[in-house]
This record gives structure tokens, C-alpha cells and sequence, in this order.
């Protein structure tokens, strides 16, 4: 079954900074799993996945424009600790989640206080040319309530 509108994918990825570091992989873990045509993951990406099935590698390299965009100079924030969403101590150059009026958003830990943090509001990626390296493990059709809802559900359905 080829990869196209409302199929579901599940993949393994390994994504690293052009000529550079390996990022991360979901090579020891779950594969990652989405809805082909709904946007939930980087569209250039989800392009090269259509007309893929299961059991093709690949590799798409993607820059910046196509990936988290291009780093703004002057996107610092001071903002209370209790919008951030993180789990342990929070430290200079960690990347963490802050709640806003368009939902959670990724930034960078710059400096820490007692009850504010400074955090760089461009995404940890942006600014990079990125390298993913694909397996397709497996294409399935969604339901109807999986294409209803825009996203996948879990083993037994839906789980948000």
C-alpha cells in the first residue's frame, strides 16, 4: 500500500544536521506515526513520503526555509517559570515547551532565575539544514474517526 491522503505511516527516522551531528532517532524506540495529509509533520517531509510503502529507505535533506524556517536575532523573552512545560531541573540550553494562546511552543533555555526564565523563542532547529534518514515500517488506511479528528489514534482508538 502506497503512502498517500489519509493512510496512515508509521516510520523510523534518524535526523542529523547536514554534514554535521546526529540529532535524534526513533531507532530504539516506537516509530513515529502520523496521518498523511493533515499537516502533522513538516510538510516537505510528508511530500517526500507520498508514493512511499512499506519497507523503502530513503533520505531527504531539507533546509531551513523547509524545516523550522530561519533564526530571528532579537527573539528573547523573559517569561514566568510556570508557563514552561519540563520535566527535571531546568538549565541553560535545554529545549522546553511554553504554553501560549496558540498552544505549546518549543524554545531554548538562555538563563535561569528564581521565578523567570530568559528563552530564545526560535525553534532549537531553526536556522539548520536538516538530514533525515527514513524507514517506512508500516501504511495502513485511517478510520473514519482518525480522519475526523486530523490525527492518529492509539491501539484500541482514541487516546489524546
Amino acid at each position: 500500500m502506497q503512502i498517500a491522503q489519509d493512510k496512515v505511516v508509521s516510520f523510523h527516522y534518524t535526523l542529523s544536521m547536514v554534514g554535521g551531528e546526529q540529532l535524534e532517532s526513533s531507532e530504539k524506540t516506537e516509530p513515529m506515526t502520523y496521518l498523511h495529509g493533515h499537516g502533522n509533520i513538516l510538510k516537505a517531509l510528508e511530500f517526500a513520503m507520498k508514493g512511499k510503502q512499506a519497507g523503502d529507505t530513503f533520505q531527504v535533506t531539507l533546509e531551513p526555509a523547509e524545516a523550522y524556517g530561519a533564526r530571528h536575532e532579537g527573539a528573547e523573552r523573559r517569561v514566568p517559570i510556570k508557563h514552561l512545560m519540563y520535566s527535571g531541573k531546568l538549565q541553560p540550553g535545554m529545549s522546553v515547551k511554553i504554553n501560549t494562546d496558540s498552544g505549546p511552543r518549543d524554545v531554548r533555555v538562555i538563563k535561569v532565575g528564581k521565578f523567570n526564565v530568559d528563552v530564545d523563542t526560535n525553534h532549537p532547529l531553526a536556522g539548520l539544514s536538516l538530514s533525515f534518514d527514513i524507514e517506512i515500517v508500516d501504511v495502513r488506511d485511517a478510520t473514519a474517526e482518525e480522519i475526523a479528528h486530523r490525527h492518529v489514534h492509539g491501539v484500541g482508538g482514541h487516546q489524546h
